[in-house]
């Protein structure tokens, strides 16, 4: 069978998630490598550092961009049969005779204008997880066609949406030798923006643990891990703290590239008992994700793309029944409009609502995991079990390539045709 030439448009080297995103979606184009001939146009996304480690798989990163690069050169690029690209919708354009579109989507109740006309211009559209989806498929606007200036009712995205999760990827623990002064520590792996809701995790944990030898482990950055990001980010978490001069709390502070490795070792530290989340909302929530795979509790709001994977199957006696069960400590929030500063044309839209973590009960969470750990932790080792059963990554790259194939004929079908058409087989 003919190799489909495929070019994929990705940020494919970001340390992000936009980057971890194109990366599963070449891995799983790698274990069907037989089939496809792939290219690669690297991108950037935002101002994100690189993936700098020497491996395996970066050289093979690196062989696909500079043969991309060297046929593009060469004026030799061929005409893609499939283009799959990675990012942000609007972005997206048609490069090949069949066009997927790959995101994240949006974190909010709805998608811009922008991403509905730009999604109808793809075949496909694959996205992380069914919140994700949902935006896509239940947003719609009245508008005008500014060719025939006919009013439309209800414009919406006509392109079929599919979900794909992430699958589980297990590493060998590397110790980083962490110096807890405190026996009982939460984490926190995040980047500083407005969506993660940074601010009221650190302060409302300083408040409910000010007189608890308690601590929490802060895993995050603003935009690269440069050293000016490293003091601004600390003078950040500095200007929160010093509004308790005297809490017993811990506040641990960590900056700069983490191995996968090193993250493991982290997930399964004896002291680090927890991780928090108290984003407003995610598309799909890796730091929550890797966690629970690791059999670790995870805190977080039971609203947006972490609901794929903190919930698994559960059987009520009395019922008789098979039900979802929250395996996670649920924080109580509201939803309401974002914020004015984040507002984004073409991206985050006014109107668009996202959740927003109450403060109280997020406090009782933290102390019912600090009180109640051994229970949090059964549940923990229960949505592990469950994960590394349903979330490997033969069953997730199968299910991409999946779609991928989605309304192709195979050339055994086209010559069976062919022959039924010419010669009445």
């Amino acid at each position: 069978m003919k190799k489909k030439s495929i070019i994929v448009r990705a940020p494919v080297l970001s340390r992000s998630g936009y980057g971890e995103q194109a990366r599963f979606a070449l891995r799983a184009l790698r274990a069907h490598e037989d089939e496809y001939d792939i290219h690669v146009f690297n991108i950037n996304w935002g101002r994100t550092g690189w993936i700098y480690e020497e491996s395996e798989e970066r050289e093979w990163l690196d062989s696909l961009i500079a043969k991309t690069a060297m046929a593009q050169a060469k004026k030799e690029l061929p005409q893609f049969d499939l283009s799959l690209q990675v990012t942000i919708p609007n972005e997206w354009e048609r490069m090949a005779h069949k066009n997927i579109g790959y995101t994240a989507g949006i974190e909010t109740t709805q998608i811009a204008l922008e991403w509905i006309e730009k999604s109808n211009m793809m075949d496909q559209v694959i996205v992380v997880s069914n919140h994700a989806k949902s935006g896509f498929e239940t947003t719609s606007y009245d508008v005008t066609n500014s060719n025939t200036g006919e009013n439309i009712t209800g414009y919406k995205c006509t392109t079929p949406v599919h979900v794909v999760n992430y699958p589980i990827r297990h590493f060998e623990s590397e110790d980083m030798n962490l110096e807890l002064e405190t026996d009982f520590n939460f984490l926190c792996v995040s980047q500083w923006g407005p969506r993660k809701n940074l601010e009221n995790t650190v302060l409302w944990f300083c408040e409910e643990f000010q007189n608890d030898e308690v601590g929490l482990i802060l895993k995050v950055n603003q935009m690269n891990n440069s050293i000016i990001d490293f003091v601004q980010t600390q003078d950040r978490i500095n200007s929160l703290i010093s509004q308790f001069p005297n809490r017993k709390c811990k506040i641990y502070f960590l900056h700069g590239d983490l191995s996968d490795e090193q993250m493991t070792y982290m997930y399964n530290h004896p002291k680090i008992k927890a991780l928090i989340s108290l984003a407003h909302g995610e598309g799909y929530g890796l730091p929550m994700f890797e966690a629970a795979y690791n059999g670790m509790p995870v805190i977080a709001p039971n609203w947006s793309g972490q609901n794929d994977f903190l919930y698994a199957p559960a059987y009520n006696k009395k019922k008789k029944k098979s039900f979802k069960k929250a395996h996670f400590a649920n924080v109580d929030y509201v939803l309401q409009p974002v914020q004015k500063e984040v507002v984004w044309k073409g991206v985050l839209v006014a109107d668009s609502m996202w959740c927003y973590p109450r403060k109280g009960n997020y406090k009782m969470k933290l102390r019912d995991v600090y009180k109640s750990h051994g229970q949090f932790k059964s549940l923990a080792k229960k949505l592990k079990t469950h994960l590394e059963k349903n979330f490997t990554a033969e069953q997730q790259y199968n299910k991409f390539i999946d779609v991928l194939k989605i309304g192709e004929v195979d050339d055994e079908e086209v010559d069976h045709m062919f022959n039924k058409l010419v010669v009445g087989e």
